[in-house]
C-alpha cells in the first residue's frame, strides 16, 4: 500500500504519518510537494514538523498544533459558497474537530466550528439550529456517550457525519461507547466514520457539499 495518496483530482496529497519516520515522512512530503499540489500531513507530532522545516524547502508549510497536521498550501482552491458546520460536544472533542476543520479547509470548504453544544449544556445548541437547519451536511465530534449526533441528526434534514472520540472515563472504553451510541441512532441520516478520524468526516462531508453545491449551479 502506497504511503499516500491523492483524495481526489485537484485536492490535497495526504500523509499518514503514525508508523512513519521523520526522514520517510520529509522524503513522502517532498516528493509530493515536487508537483506543484497542496499537501496535508495527519497526525504529525510537532517534532516532524520541525524536522520539516529544518530543510528549508518549504516557505509556507505550517503546523496547525491542535489538529496535529502540515499542511503546505501550493494552490488557491476557490472556497465553497456554503460553510460545513462543525459541531462538538466538548472542548475536550477539539483536536479531533481540528482535524476534520484543517482537512475541510484545505480541500477549498469553508467551515464554521460550534463548539461545547453537548447534551449536558443543550440550551447552547438552539441559538445555532437555525444555521444547522440550513447547512448542506453537518459533522459532529462527540466523546463520552455520543448522543449529540442523534440530537442534531433529529434537528436537521441534512446528512450528519458523526465522529466518536475517544475522550471519556473508563467505561467509554476509549470511544467504543460512543461509536456504538451512533451507530444505534434512531436519527435518520446519521453516518459514522471510526473513532477519533476527523479527517474522514471531512472528506465525506466535502464530497457531500462539492456535489450539492455543484447540482446548484447547474
Amino acid at each position: 500500500m502506497d504511503h499516500h495518496r491523492q483524495i481526489r483530482r485537484g485536492y490535497p496529497e495526504v500523509i499518514y504519518c503514525p508508523g512513519k519516520t521523520n526522514e520517510q515522512i520529509i522524503k513522502i512530503f517532498s516528493a509530493l510537494a515536487a508537483k506543484g499540489n497542496n499537501v496535508l500531513a495527519t497526525r504529525a507530532e510537532e517534532r516532524v514538523f520541525n524536522a520539516l522545516a529544518e530543510t528549508g524547502q518549504f516557505a509556507d508549510v505550517r503546523y496547525e498544533k491542535l489538529a496535529r497536521a502540515i499542511v503546505l498550501e501550493q494552490k488557491k482552491v476557490e472556497p465553497s459558497k456554503s460553510a460545513i458546520p462543525i459541531v462538538t460536544a466538548g472542548t475536550a472533542d477539539l483536536p479531533v474537530a481540528e482535524e476534520a476543520r484543517v482537512t475541510a479547509e484545505i480541500m477549498g470548504q469553508r467551515t464554521e466550528v460550534i463548539c461545547d453544544v453537548g447534551v449536558a449544556g443543550l440550551h447552547r445548541l438552539l441559538s445555532h439550529v437555525q444555521k444547522l437547519q440550513d447547512a448542506n451536511v453537518i459533522i459532529v465530534v462527540a466523546g463520552m456517550e455520543g448522543a449529540l449526533a442523534s440530537v442534531v441528526g433529529g434537528l436537521v434534514s441534512c446528512p450528519v457525519i458523526a465522529v466518536p472520540t475517544s475522550v471519556g472515563y473508563g467505561a467509554c472504553f476509549e470511544g467504543l461507547s460512543a461509536l456504538l451510541t451512533m451507530l444505534n441512532s434512531c436519527a435518520a441520516g446519521v453516518s459514522v466514520v471510526n473513532i477519533d478520524n476527523g479527517f474522514s468526516a471531512a472528506v465525506t462531508a466535502t464530497l457531500i457539499n462539492r456535489k450539492i453545491e455543484q447540482a446548484g449551479s447547474k
